[in-house]
């Protein structure tokens, strides 16, 4: 038999590659896979999701609330949990950080429920929403005070700028004992998140939402990672987690699920398999106590 050379080695991986739609040399994550941040839309929901979790071996899911926009989100998150208890977790929602009962009813539910994350908590948001909250602002402070001391993370939607840096910079420096996980990469730039994570040891971030449907994007459906995201989780693999952020109903639909888990594990097996295990599974059982 001829032995093929180094050139056309390669060229046959390549052209393997091009076939399969995936990058040269990847091969899909294929370990076990927490879904650090989703919602429901409504009480059933839930049920389409597990089936999906089933069957792409998603262990758990972190249910947390919408901002406000849910009245019911405490009853469906609390109802999912407990008709699921082994795959679900459900979050605190805090609907209005800038309420000044907000902190003390924060700190009865700490007390109560000692729920494992708190969130997610709608910052700054211009998008559908217009809100523009100062993380700085003394009800906030108290929050994070009060999560600190029941040392539970609080996850929130920040969208970050240059000016909205600076204030989440400082809010995290004055509450160094608070931990904030920043929900779908504060919408980047990766070289952003790389200044505030430098200062910021009590700062985390998931990746939700950042599929191929949203922008910004980890990837496209079928193409490779965003070079400048995929450098940055593996600086720093150990304050990333992978979510999926699911909400709306249309997505609950068994075939857009299948597509957004098989999508995420094509994503995770672009980095070493190292990072892959800590953001898609590892991360969030550590720093969610899920064990």
């Amino acid at each position: 038999m001829r032995r093929r050379t180094v050139p056309s080695v390669l060229a046959g991986l390549l052209v393997g590659a091009l076939v399969s739609g995936g990058p040269v040399g990847a091969a899909d994550y294929g370990g076990p896979l927490i879904d650090a941040h989703s919602h429901v839309p409504n009480a059933t929901a839930i049920d389409a999701y597990v089936a999906a979790m089933k069957r792409h071996n998603v262990l758990k899911v972190v249910l947390l609330g919408v901002g406000g926009l849910q009245k019911e989100d405490t009853a469906w998150l609390t109802a999912a949990s407990r008709k699921y208890l082994d795959r679900v977790v459900a979050a605190l929602p805090l609907p209005d950080p800038t309420s000044e009962s907000a902190p003390s009813q924060l700190a009865l539910q700490l007390e109560r429920g000692k729920p494992r994350v708190i969130g997610e908590v709608h910052m700054r948001q211009v998008g559908r929403r217009l809100i523009d909250r100062d993380p700085n602002g003394p009800m906030f402070g108290k929050i994070l005070d009060t999560a600190a001391k029941f040392e539970v993370p609080i996850v929130i939607h920040y969208e970050l700028t240059d000016q909205a840096e600076t204030a989440l910079d400082r809010a995290l420096a004055a509450h160094r004992k608070s931990t904030i996980v920043l929900a779908h990469g504060g919408e980047g730039p990766p070289g952003r998140l790389d200044r505030l994570l430098l200062r910021n040891p009590n700062l985390f971030v998931d990746l939700s939402g950042m599929h191929f449907q949203r922008t910004p994007a980890l990837a496209s459906e079928t193409g490779p990672m965003d070079p400048g995201w995929k450098a940055l989780i593996e600086k720093m693999p150990d304050r990333f987690m992978i979510g999926v952020d699911v909400w709306a109903a249309r997505l609950f639909e068994p075939a857009m699920l299948d597509r957004l888990f098989a999508w995420t594990r094509r994503v995770l097996g672009e980095l070493r398999p190292d990072v892959a295990e800590r953001v898609g599974h590892r991360n969030a059982v550590k720093l969610y106590r899920l064990e």
